[in-house]
């Protein structure tokens, strides 16, 4: 018999620690520490974790905030740098450079969105770089950052900024907080699984060792092999390689060998792409692939030969395939991170995924019964959730003019996805970016990557002609001043760094 409608969740169990596990687990003991709940978190040792996801979204930051967490202090603990956005190299065409920013283009100058007013000056050959209207583009290109300013009339006002860390330091640290916060870990591996035969919901688990462990609700952070939400109750998983392809990378750390920018750099390559993120004792790198275009060595051997810096460790080659689960949560278990499905790593979105589960989780906390329609909203949001991110990482591809490899034809001559196309024609007609209630992407990282990959409007908002083309021309360059005024008062990312309490590879062993 099912538990009556009432009977509140009293035992938490989370499968797996890394990232996911652990930031699941802080956010569910700060909000029931002190109660009758217990949060869980089972975990092996001997069981790797995928650890190399080191660049996040301005979104942890909120997270971390909402658990009362000191920005300083993890920074200093994991080795963190900032983030402004990322760079992207050779992604429209061969020596293309832009960058995704996090914050907005411009300023209002007029009744229409301020892109719509630069489209008017580039259609007639005269504009600068869409990028020179962007404080934190600027800023990043000349590795500057200061912290954002309260006063909306400052050019530091329009933007937000994240981390480049060591992913897992940052769970390292989570797993501190989520202790003192009444969290317990229990070390061991899971060998079978218990559920109830009426209701199919997961009861307990049994570890190797022996131990039983019940709970009534499970949060499955167990990767890629999904042990609860796969494993157990055979959810079902949807396959998206047909549009995010590649399915390996390789990761591997070097010495930094110069100054460490506030930014992310993403450049494509023939099969894929390779990743550089700067933080305090190293640069990650990687190249993420698709084996149908590249062999599994000579995408090693790009990727070796490109390091700025000696290599600090064995390069480590991971395996995936870019989809999500036909549900996040399932009866009483709940897929966090990896174990819910994965989305390359192109935009940092791996960890805000992780967040935005969590939170929406938080948000539609369920009775013990898990009733459906808290089930079937979270599964909706989440699929947006997925989907959105999906469609963002598609432009990058899709939108590019390169014909010197088989993948970038392939992709640009792709089916695309109904919601893609219908954003890509309404910005190519119009110069309109449709905005969603829901979705992680706001207007200005659509039109970096639109503009940077050369998509520009046929036309613009018929407002922008109520401008004479002197008066365009002035409030243009007044605001492109205005940030490259700002920018040079702003200290230099080491800088920041070191007044935070940075210790840099050199100064001290690590």
């Amino acid at each position: 018999m099912s538990d009556p409608v009432g009977r509140p969740v009293r035992d938490i169990v989370i499968i797996g620690g890394g990232t996911a596990g652990w930031m699941a687990a802080a956010a569910l003991a700060h909000r029931f520490g002190g109660t009758e709940t217990s949060i869980t978190l089972v975990e092996s040792a001997e069981i790797g974790i995928v650890g190399v996801g080191e660049a996040t979204l301005p979104q942890i930051r909120y997270f971390n905030r909402s658990l009362g967490i000191d920005e300083r202090e993890m920074m200093a603990r994991t080795s963190a740098t900032i983030k402004l956005g990322i760079e992207f190299c050779d992604w429209g065409k061969a020596g293309d450079r832009y960058t995704h920013p996090f914050g907005a283009y411009g300023e209002t100058i007029g009744p229409a969105d301020f892109h719509h007013y630069w489209v008017r000056q580039n259609t007639g050959g005269d504009a600068h770089d869409f990028g020179e209207y962007c404080y934190p583009i600027v800023a990043a290109r000349n590795d500057r950052f200061a912290l954002p300013d309260e006063d909306p009339a400052s050019p530091l006002d329009a933007f937000s900024y994240a981390f480049q860390f060591d992913a897992s330091l940052y769970g390292v640290f989570l797993s501190d907080f989520a202790k003192q916060k009444g969290a317990k870990r229990v070390e061991g591996k899971v060998v079978s699984v218990q559920t109830d035969g009426e209701t199919g919901f997961v009861a307990g688990i049994a570890l190797e060792s022996g131990r039983e462990i019940a709970g009534d609700l499970f949060v499955d952070c167990s990767g890629f092999r999904g042990l609860l939400i796969e494993q157990e109750l055979e959810t079902g998983y949807e396959d998206w390689s047909e549009y995010l392809p590649c399915n390996r990378a390789y990761a591997v750390p070097c010495a930094i060998t110069d100054t460490v920018g506030p930014y992310t750099r993403a450049t494509a390559r023939k099969g894929g792409w390779q990743w550089r993120i700067p933080l305090q004792h190293r640069i990650g790198n990687g190249h993420v692939y698709c084996d149908r275009y590249i062999s599994d060595q000579e995408a090693l051997d790009q990727l070796m030969t490109t390091l700025e810096g000696e290599p600090l460790a064995d390069p480590k080659q991971l395996f995936f395939k870019t989809g999500k689960r036909r549900k996040l949560w399932n009866r009483n278990v709940v897929a966090i991170g990896l174990s819910g499905g994965f989305l390359e790593p192109l935009e940092s979105t791996s960890i805000d995924l992780i967040q935005s589960g969590i939170v929406n989780l938080l948000a539609l906390f369920p009775e013990r019964d898990c009733d459906a329609a808290d089930r079937d909203e979270y599964n909706r949001l989440m699929d947006l959730e997925f989907e959105r991110v999906r469609d963002f990482l598609m432009l990058h591809y899709v939108a590019t003019q390169r014909d010197d490899a088989a993948l970038w034809r392939d992709m640009r001559n792709m089916e695309w996805p109904d919601s893609l196309k219908y954003k890509i024609d309404a910005f190519r007609r119009r110069g309109i970016v449709p905005e969603y209630t829901h979705g992680l992407f706001l207007p200005p990282s659509w039109l970096s990557v639109f503009i940077g990959q050369n998509i520009v409007p046929e036309a613009y908002d018929p407002r922008v002609d109520l401008m004479s083309e002197q008066e365009l021309a002035a409030n243009l360059e007044r605001v492109r001043s205005r940030i490259a005024a700002a920018v040079v008062q702003t200290s230099r990312h080491d800088d920041f760094l070191e007044n935070y309490g940075a210790t840099f590879a050199g100064e001290s062993a690590s």
